[in-house]
């Protein structure tokens, strides 16, 4: 499993939120260039990217802070947050990210995730944001009725790389992941699926990493920051069954 460590971008800096409330956001470091250039220093092999205020906007807002990481490091990153036309993600492939998440548009405008799937092979992501079972959109501040498992497997046959799944309830606020949800959705698709939301210590690792389903990766943000997970021993844990 790769562990994709969280720079999560709101006004410039890099900060955390919690459940995704913006008025919660606790920064870390107000060099994002420097943060990532650390987690590449300590053995990472990818960087995940949010733009929490283009989420909101509905276009990018910390254009100048992404594209500051992307100078800083050769490892590759995703990033989400306010990608909604085929024109932002081609501008955003084309100044050096390996991989864009498409989330909002998932839900109002799959036959985009299509078209850019087909178009960039091996370089779309879907985020799956849910709350309850259920997917938000926009920056997560609308409700949808649309279920989690169900949104994932539209894009079974689109060629998507990855499906990243968010459990908002779980995000930032350090209680633990939802493995089962995470697993039995890993379970319902062929896509690879990245787990996100809660993770907070390497027993989440292990957890998710054991949970019997093949997942791609795990993104971790606040817990690293906090010292909470001590990012080489993680990164060892979730080597192991690869190397084994």
């Amino acid at each position: 499993m790769i562990l994709y460590p969280a720079i999560d971008l709101k006004d410039g800096q890099c900060v955390r939120l919690l459940k995704g409330e913006m008025d919660k956001a606790t920064v870390f470091n107000d060099d994002p260039a420097a943060q990532a250039r650390a987690f590449e220093a300590a053995g990472c092999q990818w960087i995940h990217l949010v733009d929490l205020n283009g989420a909101f906007a509905g276009q990018p807002v910390n254009a100048a802070a992404v594209e500051s990481i992307l100078s800083a490091v050769g490892i590759p990153a995703q990033l989400g947050g306010g990608i909604r036309d085929m024109a932002t993600i081609e501008r955003w492939l084309e100044k050096g990210l390996a991989r864009v998440i498409l989330g909002t548009v998932a839900v109002e405008d799959p036959e985009l995730v299509r078209t850019a799937a087909r178009a960039f092979p091996g370089r779309i992501a879907v985020g799956v944001d849910a709350r309850g079972g259920k997917v938000a959109t926009r920056g997560w501040a609308e409700e949808t009725d649309v279920d989690a498992v169900t949104l994932a497997r539209r894009f079974e046959d689109a060629g998507v790389a990855a499906i990243i799944y968010t459990d908002i309830d779980r995000d930032g606020a350090m209680a633990g992941p939802n493995v089962a949800a995470t697993a039995a959705l890993a379970r319902a698709v062929s896509i690879p699926v990245i787990a996100s939301g809660g993770v907070s210590s390497l027993e989440d690792l292990r957890a998710l990493r054991d949970c019997g389903a093949a997942l791609d990766g795990v993104i971790s943000g606040r817990a690293i920051y906090d010292g909470a997970i001590d990012l080489p021993a993680a990164l060892r844990l979730l080597s192991e069954r690869q190397d084994a």
